[in-house]
């Protein structure tokens, strides 16, 4: 993402916050937090797909 991107997203993101730089950062953590739940769901699932796909057998 180019600086003049990144500036325009970060106006926007403050804006949708009626200008609270404290309430832009909460809302950007909480997004943050929930796309690191659906990663983990994701990795969760990938490896289950991966064992699943090995017959089950870790070991081997």
């Amino acid at each position: 993402m180019s600086s003049r991107s990144s500036d325009a997203a970060i106006d926007e993101i403050v804006e949708s916050c009626s200008g609270d730089l404290r309430g832009a950062v909460r809302a950007l953590l909480l997004v943050n937090e929930r796309l690191e739940a659906e990663l983990a769901e994701l990795y969760a699932a990938a490896a289950h797909q991966s064992l699943t796909e090995r017959g089950g057998n870790v070991l081997h």
